[in-house]
């Protein structure tokens, strides 16, 4: 029963949570407008960026990258008061992943905005830098090279949330000096996290495909 009702914390707390989309708080609150009927419509980090500028950008990270923290945090702080759902040596990881992926759901299907929000990464980041913050170092570092080499944030966010379950499996095992066994049960806790964040990104791979996404570049943004 305490392990359920840990899960069930950590459900609930991640999705309300995931569910405060601060791009359209920020830019409604600063333009007046619903960043749902600009750009490419996306509820999200980069299209925030360049069709509200880099003001409404930045409150927007902050703002989505905390929900995503505090989610995880608040989640695995709960489990530690209640002393239940534990793994053996006091191990809440397990909890954290729980909270990130229900953020993202938030996130993507938000019960405040009609259930029609933005695609994960920034909030998928943020739980991974709650939950560990090698796995989350790692990713970030493959998104920047592959942002750096093709100029797609689409296929960046793509390709560093493909490898987020093998670094999650390395970190675990190899650094943090876990059994495999453990290792591999926060592999596959990673594993719907990042099916939910590429799944999202459906329409850009066929963009991508199809050679025409749009190139991320700085010098086409105005500053608010």
């Amino acid at each position: 029963m305490k392990l359920f009702l840990s899960i069930l914390t950590a459900a609930g707390l991640g999705y309300f949570l995931g569910s405060i989309n601060f791009s359209i708080i920020v830019v409604r609150m600063m333009t007046g407008r619903d960043i749902r009927d600009m750009g490419s419509k996306n509820a999200g980090l980069t299209n925030t960026l360049r069709c509200a500028g880099k003001s409404c950008a930045l409150m927007t990270l902050i703002g989505d990258l905390a929900k995503g923290i505090i989610a995880v945090a608040l989640s695995r702080g709960v489990c530690h008061l209640l002393h239940a759902g534990m793994m053996p040596g006091n191990d809440t990881h397990y909890i954290g992943y729980i909270a990130g992926f229900f953020a993202i759901i938030g996130h993507v299907f938000p019960i405040y905005y009609g259930f029609k929000g933005g695609k994960g990464v920034l909030v998928g980041a943020a739980s991974f830098l709650a939950v560990d913050y090698k796995v989350f170092l790692a990713l970030i570092a493959i998104f920047a090279v592959i942002l750096a080499l093709s100029k797609y944030v689409s296929l960046a966010s793509i390709i560093s949330t493909t490898y987020c379950p093998i670094a999650t499996l390395l970190m675990s095992w190899l650094i943090d000096g876990y059994t495999f066994g453990r290792s591999f049960i926060y592999m596959l806790l990673s594993l719907p996290m990042a099916a939910m964040v590429i799944w999202m990104h459906r329409s850009n791979i066929q963009r991508l495909i199809d050679g025409n996404e749009n190139k991320f570049s700085f010098n086409k943004i105005n500053i608010n």
